[in-house]
């Protein structure tokens, strides 16, 4: 039996799941304060802790990823008060005596989706999350890419679309991705969350241009087999097709690239990779 975590800036999500990852339970709990939504956690998990193996870890940040710090396993630099500098994994493992794998909340999705999603038979995937913040995670050949620290690939700097005047809503860097096509970044343009936004808005193509952006520099930087697109913002089924075309019109034939249809898509789990990428780290992590 194996335990996961997505740990996300508004909701976690907990499961178990048998050896094969069929789960078992799932429960989500409203990311409060560490004391109220971590002793929800404990709750969740307690009955089958006798059975567990290991728990898959994957939570909003900035993280600790450097397991020779003594920061290693808290949040860090978060926004979110309460939680900086929150002792995430010695929490757990004050009241779990099992291996507990950690990394970010986008990096276990991208997981999800290269292990059992449309990933499988590529050797690199990189995966992004287009919702409430703006965050990727690279993998190649089964290992995260990242060095002294996780990648913060939703902070890239854009090209400010010609049309649109927003300077941005991210406090660090104003009009980096995450500045510009969040969700809150629609919501404070447009005044109107971009669920509500009709397909044919003309904003859309304003989104579709940074997003395409991203996929742009992401192909040329890490040339991957396959760029996934999450979030809330990418289920707007419009969308991926817009940024496919305005990322082929920026490529210019350049360079070569797989199959455009296959190379940018939407995740085959759904909202369901970040969760089953969790209990897949625990199991392939600890075998």
């Amino acid at each position: 039996m194996f335990g996961g975590i997505e740990a996300g800036g508004t909701k976690f999500v907990c499961a178990v799941s048998d050896d094969e990852l069929n789960i078992i339970k799932k429960s989500s709990f409203k990311t409060t304060t560490p004391e109220e939504t971590m002793a929800e956690v404990i709750s969740f998990f307690k009955p089958f802790q006798l059975d567990m193996k290991a728990i898959g870890v994957g939570s909003f940040g900035p993280i600790n990823i450097d397991e020779t710090s003594a920061d290693y396993g808290k949040i860090t630099s978060t926004p979110k008060i309460a939680w900086q500098y929150f002792d995430f994994v010695g929490t757990l493992k004050e009241h779990f005596s099992v291996p507990i794998i950690w990394t970010t909340d986008v990096n276990a999705a991208a997981y999800g989706e290269y292990r059992h999603g449309n990933g499988i038979r590529n050797k690199s995937l990189v995966y992004f999350t287009i919702g409430t913040g703006i965050g990727g995670g690279a993998i190649q050949n089964d290992q995260f890419i990242q060095g002294f620290s996780h990648p913060e690939m939703g902070h890239m700097l854009v090209k400010q679309h010609p049309d649109d005047d927003f300077k941005g809503a991210c406090p660090f860097h104003s009009s980096c991705l995450e500045g510009m096509a969040a969700g809150p970044a629609i919501e404070k343009r447009l005044g109107i969350k971009g669920q509500d936004l009709s397909e044919d808005h003309p904003y859309w193509s304003i989104e579709a241009d940074y997003i395409a952006q991203c996929a742009y520099n992401t192909t040329l930087m890490l040339s991957p087999d396959i760029i996934v697109f999450g979030g809330g913002v990418m289920q707007q089924n419009h969308m991926i097709e817009k940024v496919r075309q305005l990322f082929e019109k920026k490529m210019n034939d350049y360079t070569m690239y797989p199959d455009i249809d296959s190379y940018i898509v939407t995740p085959k789990l759904g909202n369901e990779a970040g969760i089953i990428g969790c209990l897949s780290l625990a199991k392939d992590k600890t075998k």
